[in-house]
């Protein structure tokens, strides 16, 4: 996809009070795109810090705390410093920030393909319709099962995406209920089932999936695969 023209970025974001929106931000970083329809795609990364969810599974929690404040302009240059149009914002929980509405707009009106990696625990209405939403719905054994806000399945459409950790075999009962229930795969573009690592072996999942014929996407973490579990990779 051919860059688009630069724009004059003080025009695309308000900045109150003479002052820009800012973030905290993680981890900024090029990788490959591990799991949902865009697997294995070159992919911008911008991590935001902190998350309202403590999932037993998580494989980033040094995404918890700490960070580093970046206005949404100086993310836009950081995104034009590698050779690729896909964006991944991912977390922690990236809408627990306010501002990352506003980071969004700006790399969608400057021409990138946008996807938010979400736990579903927060609403998803705002979120610019251009994105790519890749949402989560917690199984009971992510811990978090209580925050699921299934409200949010109405704002989904093809484009999105709804993933499901599966950890054990009564979260896999769980999950395909809520596939049935929820008539899900008519819902969204894709259902991903994934086994969560070390819990659950990936066998036992495709075996399942296949027995019972579900229509659903069969998936395993590509970047846990080749980097295990490497910050900013």
């Amino acid at each position: 996809m051919t860059s688009p023209e630069k724009l004059n970025l003080a025009k695309i974001i308000p900045e109150p009070s003479g002052s820009e929106p800012l973030l905290k931000i993680t981890e900024v970083f090029y990788s490959l795109q591990g799991e949902s329809l865009s697997v294995g795609l070159p992919t911008t990364f911008i991590r935001l810090t902190g998350c309202p969810l403590r999932c037993g599974y998580c494989d980033t929690t040094y995404s918890f705390r700490g960070g580093k404040s970046y206005s949404v302009n100086q993310l836009l240059e950081k995104a034009d410093g590698f050779n690729t149009r896909h964006i991944c914002i991912t977390g922690g929980e990236p809408l627990a920030q306010k501002n990352v509405h506003g980071l969004i707009q700006l790399l969608c009106d400057n021409g990138y393909s946008v996807s938010l990696e979400t736990s579903g625990a927060m609403d998803v209405g705002l979120v610019d319709k251009r994105v790519s939403i890749v949402m989560d719905l917690k199984t009971p054994g992510s811990g978090e099962l209580s925050r699921n806000l299934y409200n949010n399945i109405a704002h989904l459409a093809d484009k999105d995406q709804i993933k499901f950790v599966i950890c054990n075999r009564e979260d896999y009962l769980w999950a395909r209920k809520q596939v049935s229930d929820r008539d899900l795969s008519q819902q969204v573009g894709a259902v991903l089932f994934s086994a969560s690592v070390d819990e659950l072996p990936f066998r036992d999942l495709a075996d399942w999936i296949l027995e019972d014929q579900l229509p659903v996407r069969f998936q395993m973490q590509l970047h846990k695969l080749i980097w295990n579990d490497e910050p900013g990779r």
